[in-house]
């Protein structure tokens, strides 16, 4: 394919994707699509080593990163810069409500909260609950990404400092951000961003309330020549081709790549993703106090349930998941086990390698083309 975004980045295949494992970045970006890693999940020190092994894998290629950097969270609102104990402080803000109610839960669904996991660590990251949610530890994650040989730093839950936005294009990185709101795509352009990412309501994790099919020709219309990606229940070369038509340059698939033959997940959590259909996602606060697509659990439920004290504003509210997890070790509950996905997961039916996925992808892309065009001819 050749188009503006195969041009900017001389990859074969307008298709990005999303994925916190690297060895599904690595194969999608070999397979001619960009892969990103989700810098997230990582501390600094384990996002070097990802990154470090990215860049031995991809033979040159062009790859992305992405972070998360929310625009309001309650560090922000409440003024907390305690870098070296931010979890310490955060967990002031949790009522013993919440930890109590998180105790019941594990316990309704047989968690033996004396015999099992440790409680939250003090500091930053992965073992404070807090990972890259706060400005404190996503800062750090955007310096690392800049510090290896990346084509793109995207961004979610808003756009990337201005500082960063700067760094990255006087290194000659794109910079991309995704956004739920046409509104949200105009301030971002007007800071610097080269790419935006529509995502619709379809979406999996953290998505606003516009379906795809209505939010990307709404944007592409807004901030035109810039180009944009359709995201949002993309999984396939029909979809692609669907976003394409709205007007978008390429597409950001995320939710496709959980059931991929690359990917860590474990046993439950794939089973569970290969058995559901659309209807089994619930967008909710329960993960991180933001609205997230997510399966359907108990966990899920339960934040919704009478008794429920209500979910706490990020990164509150994913700290009470990390305590949790941390409690159910490695053998969680089944129906307490659940993940961030997107209404494709009822696409998602079988384990295939990735870049069988993108050659599934850009074939019924084609195929599609040239029905819709055959359909012209007179």
């Amino acid at each position: 394919m050749n188009n503006q975004l195969t041009e900017m980045f001389g990859i074969e295949y307008p298709i990005f994707a999303f994925s916190h494992c690297r060895d599904v970045v690595a194969a999608v970006t070999n397979a001619g699509g960009m892969g990103v890693l989700g810098a997230l999940a990582f501390s600094p020190e384990e996002l070097e080593m990802e990154l470090t092994w990215i860049d031995e894998h991809v033979n040159g290629k062009p790859y992305g990163v992405d972070v998360v950097m929310p625009v309001k969270t309650v560090d922000r609102d409440r003024g907390i810069d305690d870098v070296s104990d931010i979890g310490a402080e955060l967990r002031k803000h949790i009522s013993q409500d919440h930890w109590d109610y998180v105790d019941k839960i594990l316990t309704d669904h047989g968690v033996d909260l004396e015999a099992s996991g440790k409680e939250l660590e003090s500091g930053a990251g992965i073992g404070a609950g807090v990972l890259g949610w706060t400005a404190a530890t996503g800062s750090p994650q955007i310096d690392i990404a800049l510090s290896h040989p990346i084509a793109l730093l995207a961004s979610a839950l808003g756009p990337p400092p201005k500082a960063a936005i700067d760094q990255a294009h006087a290194q000659g990185v794109k910079v991309a951000a995704l956004i739920g709101r046409v509104e949200q795509a105009v301030r971002d352009v007007q800071l610097g961003v080269d790419i935006i990412i529509a995502q619709g309501y379809e979406a999996g994790g953290h998505t606003g309330e516009v379906s795809t099919m209505v939010l990307v020709p709404d944007v592409v219309d807004a901030i035109a020549p810039v180009p944009v990606l359709a995201a949002g229940g993309v999984g396939t070369g029909r979809q692609m081709a669907a976003g394409m038509a709205l007007g978008a340059a390429g597409v950001w698939t995320g939710s496709i790549w959980l059931t991929v033959a690359e990917n860590g997940s474990s046993t439950t959590v794939t089973e569970k993703l290969l058995a559901a259909t659309s209807t089994d996602t619930v967008r909710s606060r329960a993960y991180t106090g933001k609205p997230a697509r997510q399966l359907r659990t108990a966990w899920t439920d339960a934040w919704e349930a009478p008794e429920s004290p209500g979910t706490l504003p990020m990164p509150l509210q994913f700290i009470l998941n990390s305590y949790a997890a941390n409690k159910m070790g490695s053998k969680p509950p089944r129906e307490l086990v659940g993940m961030p996905v997107g209404q494709i997961v009822s696409r998602m039916n079988q384990v295939r390698s990735s870049k069988a996925v993108i050659q599934e992808m850009v074939e019924e892309y084609v195929d599609t083309t040239q029905r819709l065009s055959a359909d012209l001819e007179v």
